[in-house]
């Protein structure tokens, strides 16, 4: 394994009054993304300070591989399923490749 990963940032706005279950909704698939994908090597669900309605998946693949083999995963579909109802927005997705570590 090289210290070099696929780096994924995905950002939402969430509802009024729906960050709880957005929360719980992101934890599942963040924990089971971390246990049950071995391409996946870290998986972060971050509330940036002042910004009471957004939150931020910063996620770390091996490769695109592992990153797509997560798009097939069952906690994805149910995060899939579940967020819809609970954001405002899903905004632009950025990919990048992390250099370090």
């Amino acid at each position: 394994m090289t210290n070099q990963a696929f780096v994924v940032i995905a950002e939402f706005q969430v509802k009024p009054g729906m960050m709880a279950e957005f929360l719980a909704a992101a934890r599942d698939d963040a924990a089971h993304s971390v246990a049950d994908e071995p391409g996946c090597r870290q998986f972060d669900v971050i509330c940036p300070q002042g910004e009471t309605d957004t939150v931020v998946f910063y996620e770390v693949y091996d490769d695109r591989a592992a990153f797509d083999a997560h798009l097939e995963t069952p906690h994805l579909d149910r995060f899939r399923k579940a967020f819809p109802a609970l954001i405002v927005e899903e905004r632009p997705v950025r990919f990048s490749t992390r250099q370090h570590p």
